[in-house]
């Protein structure tokens, strides 16, 4: 596909490597959750059985991404979140002014849903603690407000409870799909452009 074109040749030739300290040697920067780069250099990559994408150390940051899930609570830690993934594109930048600066957000959407705080448990009741699905929405609308802030946002809309038989779905599979993989060809389409 001719969007990934440049990206997949520099991944072939070992040139564009994922990174999994997630920092760019020399920049001192809070690592993000994902940095693919390019390789320093004189050092070599690593490939990994069954894996196209080769890792090793990088001289800068071509794509950063980073990931936040909200699956309960999402209202009360919004204003964290957003000021991390804030932080995190500012991070990016400071390795590679060009750099594409991506951020991936999961949602729950479920009617209910288990968490623990070391041997303590948490299920929602709609009272003291919200069920994610009535916060989705208005965390759907918070996250978009940081489009303005990446190249890239992709948000995913799931349902996922914690509790036996620990079920996951999409709330609507069909446009996850297209909403990731029109994610991956803009992403490539940028690559393209400014590498």
């Amino acid at each position: 596909m001719r969007f990934l074109a440049k990206l997949n040749a520099c991944i072939e030739q070992g040139k564009t490597v994922l990174n999994s300290a997630n920092r760019a040697h020399g920049v001192k920067h809070r690592r993000g959750d994902g940095s693919l780069g390019a390789l320093i250099p004189g050092d070599s990559a690593v490939g990994d059985p069954g894996f196209q994408v080769q890792r090793g150390p990088i001289a800068n940051i071509e794509i950063g991404t980073e990931v936040k899930i909200l699956a309960k609570a999402m209202i009360k830690q919004i204003d964290r979140v957003k000021s991390d993934l804030r932080k995190q594109a500012t991070e990016f930048r400071r390795s590679n002014p060009r750099a594409i600066i991506a951020a991936i957000v999961g949602v729950n959407h479920a009617a209910v849903y288990r968490s623990f705080e070391g041997e303590r448990e948490f299920v929602t009741e709609g009272k003291r603690y919200k069920h994610p699905a009535d916060e989705a929405q208005a965390a759907v609308r918070h996250v978009e407000e940081l489009r303005p802030d990446f190249d890239e946002l992709l948000i995913l809309k799931f349902r996922a409870t914690n509790l036996e038989p620990f079920p996951f779905e999409w709330v609507d599979p069909v446009l996850s799909r297209k909403d990731y993989a029109s994610f991956l060809v803009r992403t490539g389409g940028l690559y393209q452009h400014r590498f």
